[in-house]
């Protein structure tokens, strides 16, 4: 389980209703999403921060900003903000997504391939382990 917590302003001062709040990461560019009120509001924000950083590698994640800091920030910037920890765990979002496949066609010796079909090999799923490995080397 990777879990990280970052800082997030939420604010419902600013879009015109009372108690839909907008939702903002400040280390996370990109990574905004809203809720109407306080619970729907922090689920969005824990799916939203999961999804931007699953694939994130460990040494890549930015730096949390105290929530001191962001909250002095706010406080001058942003009165009406408030800001709260938000927990997610990255493994888990990145089960969630779904990896997008694309066909590629490739060619093969004639006779491999029979003995190939033969022994019920899959070829996609050969194909994608042999470029993991690959890749791994690299």
């Amino acid at each position: 389980m990777r879990t990280v917590v970052y800082p997030a302003v939420l604010d419902d001062s600013e879009n015109g209703e009372k108690n839909y709040f907008t939702v903002e990461f400040p280390d996370v560019p990109g990574a905004f999403s809203e809720g109407h009120g306080l619970a729907e509001a922090l689920y969005n924000a824990e799916q939203t921060l999961g999804l931007a950083l699953y694939d994130v590698p460990e040494k890549d994640l930015p730096t949390p900003t105290s929530l001191d800091e962001v909250r002095e920030f706010c406080k001058k910037n942003y009165p009406n903000a408030h800001v709260y920890p938000v927990a997610t765990d990255l493994d888990a979002a990145a089960k969630e997504v779904k990896p997008v496949m694309v066909k590629k066609n490739t060619r093969i010796p004639g006779k491999l391939a029979q003995r190939a079909e033969a022994a019920g090999i899959n070829f996609s799923e050969t194909l994608k382990e042999a470029l993991e490995r690959k890749l791994a080397k690299n």
